[in-house]
């Protein structure tokens, strides 16, 4: 009997969500992405030590090179494992700021190529601020391919998409989570989910107006979520969930479908800064969704930074000692 994740597969791009090499060996995805948070989780195990010692000796005691060489570091390990795409995401401190984000991802593109590894192999992730979007507009003129993160809302994926971004990951669990805070309930079924009403409304529009931006659905509380989102372009997974759909037997049935998508009746939205910003203000979710994330990632970089401070502090004595 074919097992759940066999038969995803079939329909969608599977993607895993994780820095742990090992994790990623064992499910065999396309593609991988990492974040601070994983970075940090990742960078905590002491069989990684050795990364973090090989981006603390290439830093030689600056912070932020160090910090950069990390996530190039993790990356370069996980190219050797999936044949796909990488994902490194820029500093969330720069969310607001394109100019800052532009430049820090030509740094790490610099270090990427450094080691042999093609610029076309790593997407670049930024946050869907509008600042993030400008950025990624320029970014993917340059040839640098470009993950926009953070997606909450049909206003985020459709400038995501006129700009175009390579790939856009819209949040799942997320959405749910805020949903079920505010509306009191403990959950929903898995069609009337919404984040799966929200990845399946962008996938509709993309798929409609032919836009070639991929939709990449993150941040799975359940295996629920991402059966009902079957037919995506790609799924980033983490590895709990992909060992449930493993031990899971069972086809799935496709439920997005990029022809059905053709025939819907959507309406074009002609999406300027001054439409962008509006419909971000009428959807407090998005707001506060967007604006909660980009603290949590910051706050997980201020984490990775006292480790890796300490390190290159640790590096420091030993020095002065010889």
């Amino acid at each position: 009997m074919v097992t759940q994740v066999e038969s995803l597969k079939e329909l969608t791009t599977v993607v895993a969500d994780t820095g742990d090499f090992n994790a990623i060996k064992k499910f065999a995805p396309q593609d991988a992405t990492t974040n601070p948070s994983l970075i940090y989780k990742a960078a905590m195990m002491e069989e990684y030590a050795s990364v973090v010692d090989e981006a603390v000796a290439y830093g030689e005691g600056d912070l932020s090179v160090t910090m950069d060489k990390l996530a190039v570091t993790f990356g370069t390990e996980i190219t050797k494992i999936v044949p796909g795409y990488v994902s490194t995401e820029v500093d969330a401190r720069l969310s607001f700021d394109a100019d800052a984000t532009i430049a820090k991802a030509l740094e790490l593109v610099k270090m990427y190529e450094e080691v042999g590894i093609e610029r076309g192999r790593i997407l670049i992730k930024i946050a869907a601020t509008w600042e993030g979007i400008r950025a990624a507009r320029v970014l993917e003129q340059f040839g640098i391919t470009c993950n926009l993160t953070l997606v909450f809302s049909l206003a985020q994926a459709i400038a995501c998409a006129e700009a175009g971004c390579t790939l856009i990951s819209p949040f799942v669990g997320r959405i749910m989570d805020w949903y079920k805070k505010s509306q009191g309930v403990e959950g929903y079924a898995p069609a009337e989910d919404p984040g799966v009403m929200s990845v399946t409304s962008i996938y509709n529009y993309y798929k409609k107006y032919d836009y070639k931006t991929i939709v990449m659905g993150a941040s799975f509380r359940n295996t629920e979520e991402i059966c009902e989102l079957a037919g995506c372009d790609r799924l980033t997974i983490s590895p709990p969930l992909l060992d449930q759909l493993s031990s899971n037997e069972g086809e799935l049935p496709r439920k997005l479908d990029a022809a059905k998508a053709k025939g819907m009746d959507i309406p074009k939205i002609d999406m300027t800064e001054n439409t962008f910003r509006w419909m971000m203000n009428e959807d407090p979710m998005a707001t506060e969704k967007l604006a909660e994330g980009i603290r949590g990632f910051a706050k997980d970089i201020v984490k990775l930074e006292a480790i890796v401070q300490e390190k290159i502090d640790a590096k420091n004595k030993r020095r002065k000692k010889e």
